[in-house]
């Protein structure tokens, strides 16, 4: 009887917030005409998950998605000749590795589902580990996509250890390098963390003013900003000094649009890799990859609406709390923090957001 009364709970915190967000309540209509087939369902190929020799290779097994289409109102998109510099594709870069895998598959598959004109999402996938491709292939076959090898060694030295392992991992820094990884040709991209889903057209997003700035982002000034650098930092005028003039607020790095145009011109990624440098000698900060950002970035932000992340749903980077919405609307849902929903659904132990990202979970879990 107790898991009765639970899972009540559990179900009717969630329906809650499906009532009381009316961005959650309404689908676009790519969601509309997408195929009618069953899904069918797909074995991908083993992958070693370990570098150690004794380790078993792991084994993911996805349902095949549906097919996306366009709605009529998009134009025709033949993804067999669409190339990455077609000027009417939305672009979208996001980390693919083993450990965040499924999240990055319900990611791609809440920004189809959510999508008017999803033929025209083309996605940018970086990687440090090869063959990674097929993996999504099997479960996107429609899919526009390239995949881009970000070579960790760029970055070993440059990290410093952090609150939570998993944020010193190589990859977590190979957001600094998309103008460099990325075709010339192209000019914007939105840059994604990969626990997170889509819940709106990822087109609104992509279409924000930035203005005359670099990068667009939520931005969040009622946070403490003070307690994302150590008391050195903030009592040396030659590195807190970086923000006179400015009113730094913080910002999630997980959902940035960047214009890559402004930020090749401004050779930004050396600005982040030299804060990177001080760091190591210095300890000015305690967070993994976000403090370089908020020092080259922080008061030079274009503001973008709160309802495109709502983030912090993974809770603390220690104890992965369970959280609850922001109030507003809401366009997109995020995992940051140590809790990731699979993770806590699996462990049958969920919090009762993680039931909206469940949905797009293409995960097929073995019998």
């Amino acid at each position: 009887m107790l898991w009765i009364i639970q899972f009540s709970g559990f179900f009717s915190a969630a329906m809650m917030m499906i009532v009381l967000s009316p961005s959650l309540q309404s689908f676009p209509p790519a969601e509309a005409i997408r195929s009618s087939h069953l899904d069918s369902y797909i074995r991908l190929p083993s992958f070693q998950v370990s570098t150690s020799p004794d380790s078993q290779d792991d084994r993911f097994s996805f349902r095949k998605a549906f097919e996306f289409r366009n709605a009529d109102e998009c134009g025709f998109a033949d993804h067999q000749t669409t190339g990455v510099c077609d000027p009417t594709l939305v672009h979208v870069a996001i980390t693919l590795d083993v450990q965040y895998l499924r999240g990055l598959i319900a990611a791609v598959h809440s920004i189809l589902q959510h999508s008017l004109c999803p033929e025209n999402v083309f996605f940018h996938f970086l990687v440090s580990e090869t063959d990674m491709e097929t993996l999504v292939r099997s479960t996107f076959p429609q899919l526009k996509f390239k995949v881009y090898y970000f070579d960790p060694e760029i970055v070993r030295n440059l990290i410093s250890s952090s609150v939570r392992q998993a944020l010193e991992q190589p990859l977590n820094y190979a957001r600094n390098y998309l103008a460099d990884l990325l075709e010339p040709c192209v000019r914007r991209v939105i840059y994604l963390d990969s626990d997170l889903v889509f819940v709106d057209d990822i087109s609104k997003l992509w279409n924000t003013n930035l203005r005359s700035r670099t990068i667009g982002a939520p931005e969040y000034c009622h946070a403490n900003f003070t307690k994302y650098f150590t008391n050195s930092f903030w009592s040396d005028d030659r590195f807190s000094g970086t923000f006179r003039g400015r009113k730094p607020c913080y910002f999630n790095t997980g959902v940035m649009v960047i214009d890559l145009v402004r930020w090749r011109r401004a050779g930004f990624t050396r600005r982040i890799e030299r804060w990177m440098e001080i760091q190591k000698s210095n300890r000015i900060y305690e967070l993994g990859s976000l403090p370089p950002f908020l020092l080259v970035f922080a008061g030079r932000v274009a503001p973008i609406e709160h309802r495109w992340n709502q983030h912090g749903l993974g809770g603390d980077n220690v104890r992965g709390s369970c959280r609850d919405l922001h109030p507003g609307p809401i366009s997109l849902l995020h995992w940051s923090g140590s809790g990731k929903p699979w993770l806590r659904l699996d462990s049958k132990r969920p919090c009762p957001l993680d039931a909206l990202w469940a949905p797009y979970d293409l995960y097929r879990h073995p019998h």
